[in-house]
């Protein structure tokens, strides 16, 4: 499985025009997550690309095999961005999700009011009327 994705690695960067020697790769030491292992091995992949200067520093996991592979994803889909200048479907969730976080204009917030007190009048309308 691992050894289909590294053939499927390889035809991106050639099909890019990336070559190993174009690569300046280093492991160097994680942190964070993932205990005394993390801390004593060099498991974090620093992954440059010499032609473009994109820099790329990867430690999604502890083994260092498949940080190495997910390094040079990374790079790929950099590199993608670069030439198509397009963005990447990465680029795109970021935004969403910060348009999604960002504080409403106070017009819009004046809506949201607006309709949650008619929808509130609707409400006391259907509860039945008091005993008297």
């Amino acid at each position: 499985m691992i050894l289909d994705k590294w053939e499927e690695i390889k035809k991106r960067l050639e099909r890019l025009g990336i070559q190993e020697s174009d690569l300046l790769e280093k492991f160097i030491l994680g942190s964070g997550k993932g205990g005394q292992k993390v801390n004593k091995t060099s498991s974090c992949v620093y992954l440059k690309h010499i032609p473009s200067q994109i820099e790329i520093k990867c430690q999604k996991t502890r083994s260092r095999d498949l940080n190495r592979l997910y390094a040079r994803r990374e790079l790929c889909e950099r590199v993608e961005e670069q030439i198509f200048q397009e963005k990447s479907e990465r680029i795109q969730k970021r935004e969403k999700i910060r348009r999604q976080k960002r504080k409403r204009s106070k017009r819009a917030q004046e809506k949201v009011l607006a309709s949650k007190k008619i929808l509130s009048k609707k409400k006391q309308l259907r509860k039945p009327p008091p005993d008297v």
